[in-house]
């Protein structure tokens, strides 16, 4: 007997084609849950005919040769348990999600699987400071400028503001504490994405605290690190504004102006014409990618993950 394959059925021979790509568009915007409910499926059905769609949007999108990447990492689960993504910073999408950790041999595995060719193309390689990554764009890429990501490094002196933050309320008794107990959220945000309570809390906060305030002012302003378009001009308002800690007893900020010194090339990578990209791409992927994972609360289904975050930049088929 001889079976016949039909161009229009789904991998699942109940259902059409057209059919489990309507169940894809439609879990790109709610959980697999709600989608079953509404089309009155089995949820593992449901899950099932969504992988389809989405491996046929990759399929589709065919298969990169990226200039510029960018390297985060993510963690799946708790305890530790990270993978790596790879996003083609040009075309604006991930390409890779893979690795068992974030170490050097798990970066390995994205240049292998892209290629040798491939990868002797990559001229640009965007990553936080973390030195599996550096070491493995090195070996396998070495054409690849490396370009430290702003917003990890501003997530860095985030952290340090909040151990001054620590210190203070560490320091201070009594009524002195009320100003600063609560107000993470409100130091480490900027100021134009705060309410209007927020904003408040914020100026009395800085009115009653002299060295939260210096420490507020000096985050807000390193950012201007990068609006520079010439490397000694950037390293001259970098050695200010190191210059500018001086008796201000801030030691979490001499840490970081370290470690800035220690990875200034990095850094000043940016100056370069050639090299600005679109940063704030990798930290609105970082912000789907959460989405997803609130979803997907509770689903093992590795694969289904890295379809998800995969595809979530490609368009609708």
């Amino acid at each position: 007997m001889k079976s016949e394959q039909l161009e229009f059925l789904a991998d699942n021979p109940l259902y059409t084609k057209r059919f489990a790509y309507f169940v894809g568009r439609r879990c790109r915007q709610g959980t697999i849950k709600d989608v079953a409910e509404e089309v009155h499926l089995d949820w593992e059905t449901v899950k099932e005919l969504d992988k389809q769609y989405m491996a046929a949007q990759l399929a589709r999108a065919g298969t990169p040769g990226p200039e510029v990447i960018g390297i985060d990492e993510i963690s799946i689960r708790k305890g530790h348990t990270y993978r790596i993504i790879v996003s083609d910073l040009l075309r604006r999408r991930p390409i890779w999600f893979g690795g068992t950790d974030r170490s050097e041999t798990s970066m390995l595995m994205f240049y292998e699987w892209l290629g040798p060719k491939k990868s002797q193309r990559i001229r640009l390689a965007v990553m936080d400071m973390w030195k599996p990554f550096r070491n493995a764009a090195a070996e396998r890429a070495p054409k690849a400028a490396i370009l430290f990501d702003k917003f990890h490094i501003m997530r860095h002196l985030g952290e340090a503001l909040d151990e001054i933050r620590k210190s203070e309320y560490a320091r201070l008794s009594g009524r002195q504490r009320r100003y600063i107990k609560g107000q993470k959220y409100t130091l480490l945000s900027r100021r134009e994405n705060l309410s209007v309570s927020g904003r408040r809390a914020l100026k009395l906060l800085l009115n009653a605290n002299k060295r939260l305030n210096t420490a507020y002012m000096l985050k807000e302003s390193f950012a201007q690190l990068w609006d520079y378009e010439r490397e000694p001009w950037a390293r001259k308002f970098f050695e200010n504004w190191r210059a500018s800690l001086k008796w201000q007893r801030l030691k979490s900020y001499e840490t970081f102006a370290e470690m800035i010194d220690k990875h200034w090339d990095g850094i000043a990578a940016y100056c370069e014409p050639e090299n600005k990209v679109s940063l704030g791409f990798v930290e609105g992927l970082n912000n789907k990618i959460r989405v997803i994972q609130r979803r997907a609360y509770g689903l093992r289904d590795e694969e289904y993950q890295r379809l998800k975050i995969l595809t979530c930049m490609l368009p609708e088929l």
